[in-house]
């Protein structure tokens, strides 16, 4: 353990090069994306818990920074997450914050509760080689349910397998 932890880092390789033109090496790759990822996952309390953004975002940024935190060597990191080199990932972890300031600063969760969207109906034909998705007609037991449940006759409403219960 004592020996893994202090002299593994002296004992890893030193990468070279990217092999990506404009694209250097980062020697203290995993501290930055440390960083990086402590910042972003600060950077997106900003945006409403309930947001799908500020889910996914919080999923896959914490899942990163706890494999930065368990691997000492790039390219175990590099290895395990399987999303380029630590140098890309860098990058996209830059980017990922330019992207929150926007989404902050556009704030597309913020419309009003009642915002009504106006909706244009445009009657010019449709080109024949453009394909029309028209749905198939709905099965008769469909509108026997339906009319079951509004009723509240929920006795009545079965499927093919069960039958519903309160």
């Amino acid at each position: 353990m004592f020996l893994r932890r202090f002299a593994g880092p002296l004992l890893a390789k030193v990468k070279e090069t990217t092999g990506i033109v404009g694209l250097d090496v980062v020697p203290n790759a995993r501290e930055v994306l440390i960083s990086l990822y402590t910042k972003t996952l600060n950077e997106i309390k900003a945006v409403p818990e309930d947001e799908g953004y500020r889910k996914a975002v919080e999923s896959f940024t914490k899942h990163r920074l706890q494999v930065c935190k368990e691997e000492e060597d790039w390219e175990q990191i590099e290895k395990r997450l399987s999303c380029g080199q630590v140098e890309e990932l860098i990058e996209e972890a830059q980017d990922e914050l330019k992207l929150i300031a926007k989404m902050i600063e556009w704030d597309p969760w913020g419309v009003p509760e009642d915002y009504e969207c106006e909706v244009i109906e445009n009657d010019a034909p449709i080109p024949k080689h453009v394909p029309q998705h028209k749905p198939a007609p709905l099965p008769e037991e469909f509108y026997k349910t339906l009319e079951a449940v509004t009723a509240g006759k929920k006795d009545e409403v079965s499927t093919s397998n069960a039958q519903l219960k309160e």
